[in-house]
């Protein structure tokens, strides 16, 4: 509105939206995994029986956990880098690092999450 209704795009908007975004998706992501709200689909339930769905779970639950402990890791590593060197954004000059602390800690409690979850199922075992 503000770019087309009077003709003078707001400096650096597309900063703030990317950064914003960052933080908004790694603050909700441990939120969405403690409470199962990912999308699932159950298409071959029946067929693969309860031991299907226990190693599915299961799969799914480490690699999940491994992908995200990398990119855990790596943006830990990116975070302080980015403090180290002082690295700002392009337009509005704002600082990077938090942004990558950000989703590192987002990242780092969907880690523990998954862990707590896969040990939950395997103390369960099997449902039908």
């Amino acid at each position: 509105m503000t770019r087309y209704g009077f003709g003078r795009p707001m400096l650096g908007v597309n900063e703030i939206v990317q950064l914003t975004a960052v933080a908004l998706v790694m603050c909700a992501l441990p939120y969405c995994s403690s409470r199962g709200n990912h999308v699932g689909v159950d298409v071959l339930d029946r067929a693969i029986g309860a031991w299907g769905r226990l190693i599915g779970d299961i799969l799914s639950r480490c690699l999940a956990g491994f992908t995200l402990g990398v990119l855990c890791q790596r943006a830990t590593y990116k975070a302080l880098d980015a403090l180290e060197y002082d690295d700002i954004s392009n337009m509005l000059g704002l600082p990077i690092w938090p942004f990558y602390a950000i989703l590192a800690a987002g990242t780092g409690i969907c880690v523990l999450i998954f862990a707590l979850q896969l040990l939950v199922i395997l103390f369960k075992g099997p449902q039908s």
